[in-house]
C-alpha cells in the first residue's frame, strides 16, 4: 500500500458506490481498504452482494470481489481500519446527515456524494476548479463538530456541474439571470434501462427536487467564506427545468443568459477557451488538461459522442449564439456519474489531500 491513504466507500453496493469503486482501483494515492452498505449487504462478499446488480460496462474488479461488506453503521470499527470515507449511501436525507457527522465526529473525514449537508453554512460544495478556496471552511466546521481532523466536504448535484463551469468562465461579464433546462440520464436516478422500462420511448418532466438544488446551490459556490460560514451570492438568479431523457450517461443543459456586461461572441469563446484551473488542481491525478471546450459544429455536444470529454471529468460546449430574449444561449454537457458524481468525489478529495486536510492517521 505504500504511502497510500486508506479509504472506505459508505454505499459500496449502488450505481455511484459501484463507480467509486472502479475509478479507485488503481488510484495512486487512495486504497480501499472497507467496503460498507445497508444491513441487507452486510456480511456478503462485495461479489455476492452486487452479483445481480453489477451496473459498470466493465467488470467487477478482482481485487474488491472477495471483501466483505461491512455494515455502514458500524462507524467506530470502519473509522479503525480507514483515513477518511467517500459517502454515497441511499437514505432519507435526515439519516444521512446524521450518519456523516457521526464519521466526522469519529474523527474520519467525509466526502460526500449526497445532498444531506449541502445546504450546511460551514461545508464546503467542491468543484475544485472553481471554488477549492472554500475549503478553508472546514477549520471553522471543526470547531463546531469538536474534531481535530474529522469534517464534512461535498460535491454538488450531478445537474449544475455542465452549466456552472462555462457560466464561471464568464463572471467577468457579470451574469444577472440564467434559465437552464437539464436533460438528465437516468443514472442520475441509479437506474439502467433494464431497471427503467417507463423511460424507453418517453421523456419525463419531473425529477424530485432536482429543479431547487439546481437553482441553489451553483449560489453557494459563487459565495464568500465570511464570519465562519459560506455566504451564498445573490446573482445570478437561477430558474430551471429539469427532465429525465432515455440516455444511460450524460446530462445535456441548453442554457440562456443575461449580463450586465454583455461580452461578444468572440469573447465568451475566447473566455472558455482560456479558463485554466488553479495549478494544484491541474496537477491532481483525475483533474481534467482542458476542463471546458467549445464545440464549431452546430450539432456539438452529443451526449453520445461528448460525454466522456477528458475522461468525463470535462465540460464540452456548443451552439453558442444570441438570443431574442437574453443576451446569449448555448448548450452544454458534463458526464453525469463521473464529474458529476464519483469522479467529481474523488477529484475533490485529491484536492483536500493536497491541501493538507486529508492525512493518514
Amino acid at each position: 500500500m505504500g504511502n497510500k491513504l486508506k479509504v472506505g466507500i459508505i454505499g459500496a453496493t449502488g450505481m455511484v458506490g459501484q463507480r467509486f469503486a472502479c475509478l479507485l482501483e488503481n488510484h495512486p494515492w487512495f486504497e480501499v481498504t472497507v467496503l460498507a452498505a445497508s444491513k441487507n449487504s452486510s456480511g456478503m462478499t462485495y461479489e455476492e452482494a452486487v452479483k445481480d446488480r453489477w451496473k459498470m460496462t466493465t467488470s467487477l474488479p478482482e481485487k474488491y470481489k472477495d471483501m466483505v461488506v461491512k455494515d455502514a453503521f458500524e462507524v467506530e470499527d470502519i473509522c479503525n481500519k480507514v483515513d477518511f470515507v467517500f459517502c454515497a449511501i441511499s437514505l432519507n436525507k435526515k439519516q444521512t446527515k446524521l450518519l456523516e457527522e457521526e464519521y466526522a465526529k469519529h474523527e474520519t473525514p467525509v466526502v460526500s456524494n449526497n445532498s444531506a449537508n449541502r445546504n450546511v453554512e460551514d461545508v464546503p460544495v467542491l468543484i475544485p476548479e472553481i471554488n477549492g478556496a472554500h475549503a478553508q471552511i472546514i477549520e471553522s466546521q471543526k470547531k463546531r463538530l469538536g474534531t481535530k481532523r474529522g469534517f464534512i466536504a461535498v460535491k454538488p448535484n450531478c445537474s449544475i456541474q455542465s452549466y456552472v463551469p462555462p457560466v464561471n468562465a464568464l463572471m467577468e461579464y457579470e451574469p444577472q439571470t440564467i434559465l437552464a433546462c437539464t436533460y438528465q440520464a437516468i443514472s442520475g436516478a441509479g437506474k439502467t434501462f433494464n431497471e427503467c422500462p417507463e423511460i424507453l420511448d418517453n421523456v419525463i418532466p419531473f425529477i424530485d427536487g432536482e429543479e431547487e438544488k439546481s437553482e441553489n446551490e451553483p449560489l453557494k459556490i459563487w459565495g464568500k467564506v465570511e464570519n465562519n460560514k459560506i455566504i451564498n451570492a445573490q446573482n445570478p438568479i437561477i430558474t430551471t427545468q429539469c427532465i429525465r431523457v432515455p440516455v444511460t450517461n450524460g446530462h445535456l443543459a441548453a442554457v440562456f443568459v443575461n449580463f450586465k456586461k454583455k461580452p461578444s461572441k468572440e469573447e465568451i469563446i475566447k473566455a472558455w477557451e482560456s479558463f485554466k484551473a488553479p495549478e494544484i488542481v491541474l496537477n491532481l491525478p483525475s483533474a481534467p488538461k482542458q476542463f471546458l471546450k467549445y464545440f464549431t459544429e452546430d450539432n456539438r455536444p452529443q451526449t453520445n459522442l461528448d460525454r466522456d470529454y477528458e475522461n468525463g471529468m470535462g465540460i464540452t460546449m456548443g451552439r453558442l449564439r444570441e438570443d431574442k430574449i437574453f443576451d446569449y444561449k448555448f448548450v452544454c454537457l458534463s458526464h453525469n456519474t463521473l464529474r458529476g458524481a464519483a469522479g467529481g468525489g474523488v477529484l475533490s478529495a485529491e484536492y483536500l489531500k493536497a491541501c493538507g486536510y486529508l492525512t493518514a492517521k
